[in-house]
């Protein structure tokens, strides 16, 4: 694997990581009543999504272009990774509407 596939499957790890991260700080903000922050760690979770999907971009891109790459375990994980923080960040946004939902009765 080059080093520049290497530097995207990483990064990819690594802000899908943070996405998630952010989303369960989000959670615990909304549980406590603190719903601002909970927006805010949202809103970083998001941002941490969009640079996971860059490097997934790159990844494919290259894959298009007809630049192959062996499919590796770590290549696997990464992808694993973003799934699961799109998933989560999902879920989390729906039990802060729920929290918030709870707090106004």
């Amino acid at each position: 694997m080059d080093e520049a596939n290497l530097e995207s499957i990483m990064g990819l790890i690594m802000n899908a990581g943070n996405a998630k991260s952010d989303a369960m700080e989000a959670i615990q903000a909304a549980k406590e009543g603190k719903f601002e922050e909970a927006a805010e760690k949202i809103k970083s979770a998001e941002a941490s999504l969009v640079e996971a999907h860059h490097s997934q971009t790159g990844l494919l891109t290259k894959e298009a272009q007809g630049d192959h790459m062996t499919v590796t375990l770590l290549t696997v994980h990464s992808q694993d990774h973003l799934m699961t923080a799109i998933a989560f960040t999902d879920l989390a946004k729906e039990i802060i509407e729920l929290h918030q939902k709870m707090s106004e009765n």
